[in-house]
């Protein structure tokens, strides 16, 4: 349960940097548009820190880690931080107004993609997990 805590943790710190970065960074660029630097602050408050305190009080309820927890959750982090770093890459280049090819912004997208497809699949990993553990308990 403290891994869950220190997690919710560290991500609640990088959606406040997040937002912060976000803020000040369009601000000091004179940027007044819509840009994905708006985003990395939700993602990683919902699907960071919400995410993870919500297991903490389903771990205490139901205990239902078990041995192949570790790996999806590493899978979890994994995604939400690519999904998030390429939410960042994007923004940044839209704020500076950099011209991207269409090569270079399908690619950025792409592994946006993949660190979605990540979460989803972690995501359901868990809630397996979760109900095979409420199952063992009614």
């Amino acid at each position: 349960m403290k891994r869950y805590m220190n997690a919710a943790l560290v991500y609640s710190l990088l959606a406040m940097a997040g937002g912060v970065f976000y803020r000040e960074f369009t601000k000091f660029s004179g940027f007044a548009g819509r840009t994905a630097l708006s985003v990395v602050h939700t993602h990683y408050f919902m699907l960071g820190m919400v995410f993870f305190l919500l297991l903490l009080l389903l771990e205490k309820n139901f205990a239902f880690t078990g041995p192949k927890t570790g790996r999806v959750l590493a899978v979890y982090h994994a995604g939400l931080n690519l999904t998030a770093v390429m939410f960042l890459v994007r923004g940044v280049l839209q704020v500076l107004g950099a011209p991207l090819s269409a090569g270079a912004s399908a690619a950025i997208s792409g592994v946006a993609g993949i660190g979605h497809i990540l979460l989803g699949v972690s995501l359901v990993l868990v809630l397996l997990q979760l109900r095979r553990a409420v199952a063992d308990r009614s």
